[in-house]
């Protein structure tokens, strides 16, 4: 299976968050990222448990790098409950129930190893997971179920997790977003 189209397109914001255009994003990740909409989601299983997943080392954007269950870009004009549904199953090949949107102005700056910034006003997700997983190689290298106090003690770790987690993970807990 594989996720990564050329053509696909995301969408600019101006700094007060409106739409200002599209563009490609295999050109849209690099240096000087324009501001766009993304959105990231925390799958939970019938435990309780979160997914993490790692990033594949080929990806643009913080190759290797463990993470929250999965992220993406709506298209233009796709609503975000269905480009998160969209997502979950290319990129885990599930389908997602009690899909809610727990923070829905989280925006944030991150520059990777190799220089690569994201900069993204990203509304964050939280559902359940339906089904087994079936992740897609060329988006995820590895993935675990771990209860969320091992997630929210890796945020003192912050080179073990993506910047974005580091960030998202202690306002899900002041949103009471988890349980």
């Amino acid at each position: 299976m594989t996720s990564v189209q050329t053509d696909e397109l995301v969408v600019l914001l101006d700094d007060a968050g409106r739409t200002i255009g599209t563009a490609r994003k295999a050109d849209v990740h690099g240096a000087t990222t324009p501001l766009h909409l993304a959105f990231s989601c925390y799958l939970f299983d019938d435990e309780g448990r979160v997914l993490l997943t790692r990033r594949a080392l080929h990806k643009k954007a913080f190759p290797g790098v463990w993470t929250n269950s999965f992220c993406g870009h709506p298209a233009p004009d796709e609503p975000m409950e269905e480009a998160v549904i969209r997502r979950a199953r290319t990129e885990l090949g599930v389908d997602v129930t009690e899909l809610r949107c727990v923070l829905p102005d989280f925006r944030y700056r991150a520059v990777d190893a190799g220089g690569v910034v994201e900069n993204e006003v990203c509304p964050v997700f939280r559902a359940r997971v339906d089904g087994a997983l079936d992740a897609d190689p060329e988006e995820i290298m590895d993935s675990a179920w771990v209860p969320w106090e091992q997630l929210r003690a890796a945020t003192a770790l912050p080179w073990a997790i993506s910047p974005w987690a580091v960030e998202q993970v202690p306002l899900l807990d002041a949103a009471n977003a988890v349980r």
